[in-house]
C-alpha cells in the first residue's frame, strides 16, 4: 500500500485538547490535512479560533469547543459539541498539559495536584469518554495519549511532571489491555523537548546547553511528530496498541542523574 494512502485520516473525527497552541495545534492542523474533521478543545477561545482558520485556509474542516479538561462536564460537552458537528469522536489527541520548576521539598500541595490534575486525571478521564462514546456508536478508533520522556526519566524540579506522565504511560497500557479487543487502540508519544512558543526563550536561552545531552545535537522542530503522531493515529499503526513512541532525539538514552 502507498504511503499517502496508509497514513490517511479519510472519515476520521479527532478531537484534539490543548489545540490552541504548540503540539495540539500541530496535531490538529496534520490530523485536518490528512482528511479528519478535527475538533478544537482549549480553554482559550480566541486562539481556537486563529487554528481553525488555519485549518480551512488550508482545506481542512474544524469546529471549536472551548472546554476546561479538569471538568468532566466540560469534557462532555466538548465532546457533545464534536457529535453535533461531525458525528461520533474516533481519534482522540489527549494533548492537553501543564509545567512546574518546583522542587520536591518545596511543592506545595495545590500546585501537584495542579499538575496532577491536568497531566493525569484529565487524560483518564477524557480517554474514558471518548471509550465509552465509541463503544457506543460501535465504532473503531484510536486514542492518542501524549506523555514524555520525563516519564521514562527525571531530572531535577519536575517530581509532578514527571509522576503524572509516567502514569500516563501505565494507563495507556492498561487502556489498550481492556480496549484493542473492541477495536479501540490506545497508544502513546512520548517527545523529547520540542522548541514551542511557550518555551522558546527558555530553550533559546538560559536552557540551550541541555542540547549536549541529546545524542541528534538539537531540540525538536516542528514537523518532527508528524510522521509518529500518523503511525498510531492511521491505519498504518492498526496493530499496534499499548505502545509508547519515544522522539526525542536519543535524550532518553542519555538523560543526566539529577
Amino acid at each position: 500500500m502507498k504511503a499517502e494512502t496508509i497514513f490517511r485520516l479519510d472519515g476520521q473525527v479527532a478531537l484534539v485538547t490543548g489545540a490552541s497552541s504548540g503540539l495540539g495545534s500541530r496535531f490538529a492542523q496534520v490530523a485536518a490535512a490528512n482528511g479528519a474533521s478535527v475538533v478544537l478543545v482549549a480553554r482559550r477561545a480566541e486562539r481556537l479560533a486563529a487554528v481553525k482558520d488555519k485549518i480551512e485556509q488550508a482545506g481542512g474542516r474544524a469546529t471549536i469547543a472551548e472546554a476546561d479538561v479538569t471538568n468532566r462536564a466540560s469534557i462532555a460537552r466538548a465532546f457533545d459539541a464534536a457529535e453535533k458537528a461531525f458525528g461520533t469522536v474516533t481519534l482522540l489527541v489527549n494533548n492537553a498539559g501543564v509545567a512546574h520548576a518546583n522542587r520536591a521539598v518545596d511543592m506545595p500541595e495545590e500546585e501537584w495536584r495542579r499538575v496532577l490534575g491536568t497531566n493525569l486525571d484529565a487524560v483518564f478521564f477524557t480517554a474514558q469518554e471518548a471509550a465509552k462514546r465509541m463503544l457506543a456508536a460501535g465504532k473503531k478508533g484510536s486514542i492518542v495519549n501524549v506523555a514524555s520522556i520525563l516519564g521514562l526519566g527525571v531530572s531535577k524540579g519536575t517530581v509532578a511532571y514527571a509522576a503524572a506522565k509516567a502514569a500516563v504511560i501505565q494507563v495507556t497500557r492498561t487502556l489498550a489491555l481492556e480496549l484493542a479487543f473492541k477495536g479501540v487502540r490506545v497508544n502513546a508519544l512520548a517527545p523529547g523537548f520540542f522548541m514551542t512558543e511557550i518555551n522558546r526563550e527558555f530553550l533559546t536561552g538560559e536552557g540551550a546547553g541541555m542540547t549536549r545531552h541529546i545524542p541528534a545535537g538539537r531540540f525538536g522542530e516542528e514537523g518532527d511528530l508528524d510522521g509518529p503522531f500518523l503511525l498510531l493515529a492511521s491505519g498504518a499503526g492498526s496493530f499496534m496498541s499499548g505502545s509508547t513512541i519515544v522522539v526525542d532525539g536519543g535524550q532518553v538514552l542519555a538523560i543526566p542523574p539529577g
